[in-house]
């Protein structure tokens, strides 16, 4: 066991600090540990909460109408703990190697973004008129185009600031659950998407009923993720719009790579777009990213190559995230191209930045240009704080996120090592007992995380009792 000591706040464990095995939490039974005057009433509550295994119980399923549409707005534009702490940084990069996996390095609290990764993952759906539309398309050309269209309009949102800082590592059992609210007059029904651009202010939706019906004029998107694996770090979400018969499932494993001024970030895992109305299941791909200038101006940029297929209409995509040369170039650039495989002809081509300008050209001659800084954002829907599960995003990580606003780094420290030992003692148990790790809302299949209600399913078993009725 080793462990370097820096200043106060600015501890980087390389390796598990000597923790007594008295007091352990095992995946379904909590036990207490003992009190410590010296630590805050915070973090012992933070050290004592424990999630029962749900493998035999049926997961809480989270009414849109209890959460509340979103006033937090944390951007991060701040560099100030960065700068004070770059000394610390430039301590840590001296005992790194080129290649090396981050995934068991606690990197320093101040250069955290004050959010989980579950919740990074959440804030792609920021444009749910857009996703909902994909359905809506008349034709699979179109529908393969509009997918395209949203999963390229998705990336900018999920970036707080231009700075770049990293999310909480989920802790295994963490989940994060939202919804949107989506007027159906703002959802495009013709051909070519709608790109709106009103302000975030015209995008408040309130949930009323239509006058003498019991139908509602919104669409609901709900979200959930899970923390299922700690060790590799896999992430599990899920997305669906019941009225449109539609949902996402996908599965992350985050790998980070130091690379000498940057870290590299590669998403491995799939997600599956499944439009039940028209039989169709697009899978796609998830771009790597890298966190750039890291002793000056952190920002972000994505790399690499991913594809989106839909196997039943024969229609795919391949985007092209490219990332700035070292001499000239531009930044945040994209390229792809929509093919329908089977005559090998391209239907549409993109060019622009991900977070910037884009530009489709179609096979009908037609050009569009989709400024992203313009698009609406709907803000998402959470229950109150006082409502959430104990491990729930925002609860568990309540005290760090309340100290970083604060600008307590101290204190955030603190808050966040309670969190680290306490999933550590409960790894060490499991392994010492032999004991499973129980997944709430996802379960494993071959080499991924499915939901464990997907709307593929929940349909057919409906039709299917409906077809036994009559």
């Amino acid at each position: 066991q080793r462990k370097l000591s820096f200043a106060s706040g600015t501890t980087i464990s390389w390796l598990e600090p000597k923790i007594s095995l008295a007091n352990h939490f095992k995946n379904g039974a909590a036990q207490n540990f003992p009190a410590e005057i010296n630590k805050p009433a915070s973090v012992r509550e933070e050290q004592s909460i424990a999630e029962p295994c749900q493998l035999t119980r049926e997961p809480e399923e989270i009414n849109p109408d209890e959460e509340l549409e979103d006033i937090c707005d944390d951007k991060e534009d701040d560099l100030g703990a960065v700068e004070e702490q770059r000394s610390v940084i430039l301590h840590l990069l001296s005992q790194l190697k080129l290649g090396m996996d981050l995934t068991r390095v606690v990197l320093p609290t101040f250069i955290l973004e004050k959010r989980s990764l579950l919740e990074m993952y959440a804030d792609f759906m920021s444009h749910p008129d857009l996703f909902i539309a994909i359905t809506n398309g008349t034709t699979p050309e179109e529908r393969m185009i509009r997918f395209v269209e949203y999963y390229l309009t998705s990336f900018h949102e999920g970036r707080k600031g231009a700075i770049a800082k990293k999310p909480y590592n989920p802790i295994i059992g963490e989940t994060f659950h939202c919804s949107w609210r989506m007027p159906k007059s703002d959802v495009a029904t013709d051909a070519g998407s709608n790109f709106s651009a009103h302000s975030p202010s015209e995008q408040v939706t309130l949930s009323k009923d239509l006058e003498g019906q019991t139908e509602r004029d919104y669409y609901t998107v709900k979200f959930v993720a899970e923390q299922v694996s700690h060790h590799p770090p896999v992430s599990g979400f899920y997305a669906e719009c019941v009225e449109r018969k539609m949902c996402v499932n996908a599965h992350v494993w985050t790998k980070s790579k130091f690379l000498g001024m940057s870290i590299g970030v590669t998403m491995v895992g799939e997600g599956l777009l499944s439009l039940l109305e028209h039989g169709e299941e697009y899978t796609f791909s998830l771009p790597c990213a890298y966190a750039r200038s890291i002793l000056t101006v952190p920002w972000v940029e994505l790399g690499g190559k991913v594809n989106i297929n839909c196997a039943k209409t024969g229609y795919s995509a391949s985007i092209n995230f490219h990332t700035k040369p070292f001499y000239g170039g531009k930044l945040h650039r994209v390229t792809g191209e929509v093919k329908q495989n089977t005559t090998n002809t391209v239907v549409c081509r993109v060019q622009g930045e991900w977070n910037s300008v884009l530009e489709f050209t179609y096979s009908n001659g037609e050009t569009k240009y989709v400024d992203l800084t313009k698009l609406s954002v709907t803000r998402k829907r959470v229950r109150p704080l006082e409502k959430q599960g104990p491990f729930e995003s925002r609860r568990l990580w309540q005290h760090v996120t309340e100290s970083l606003r604060d600008g307590d780094i101290d204190k955030a420290t603190e808050h966040k090592r309670a969190l680290e030992e306490r999933q550590r003692n409960e790894e060490r148990l499991r392994a010492e007992t032999e004991t499973p790790w129980c997944t709430k809302h996802f379960l494993k299949e071959g080499d991924g995380w499915v939901y464990h209600k997907p709307l593929w399913k929940t349909v057919s078993a409906a039709q299917t009792q409906q077809t036994d009725t009559n």
